[in-house]
């Protein structure tokens, strides 16, 4: 083999090594596992947003985590809704000591008359989510109750 050769080989790993290791980091970028605290706002009669509160307790964090994992996510609709949220939920996702949390934002519904929620996520591979009666209810007493 030539140096020229060897050169272009190396290149080609050290950009594979990277294609993979962004890969892999976009697929796991909100695993719930790494949830590590919830923000939430309710949304006021008025329309406005209440006082923020912050959700940190690791005991709560955890239900939360149960909670959002068997959400139906619908990436590509974009539903429109006929009022306002009632809650508007930051989820906060910390993977690296050394790097800043990723954030992102739920807006959600509760559907009094089937006991679900309806849930509208800013990040695009999740889009609109559904969750189902018993999950929808621990979302519910978590955000009222807190």
């Amino acid at each position: 083999m030539t140096k020229k050769t060897n050169v272009s080989l190396i290149m080609w790993i050290i950009f594979a090594m990277f294609l993979v290791g962004c890969i892999n980091k976009a697929s796991n970028e909100f695993d719930l596992s790494k949830l590590s605290r919830v923000d939430i706002e309710v949304v006021q009669e008025d329309g406005s947003y209440g006082e923020s509160e912050m959700i940190t307790d690791e005991a709560t964090v955890d239900a939360l985590r149960k909670a959002f994992k068997p959400i139906k996510w619908e990436p590509n609709a974009e539903p429109k809704m006929a009022r306002k949220e009632d809650i508007k939920a930051t989820l906060f996702f910390k993977y690296d000591e050394n790097m800043p949390e990723r954030l992102v934002e739920y807006q959600i519904w509760f559907n009094q008359n089937n006991d679900t929620a309806t849930i509208i996520s800013n990040n695009e591979e999740e889009g609109y989510g559904t969750l189902e009666k018993d999950n929808a209810q621990i979302l519910e007493n978590i955000f009222f109750n807190n």
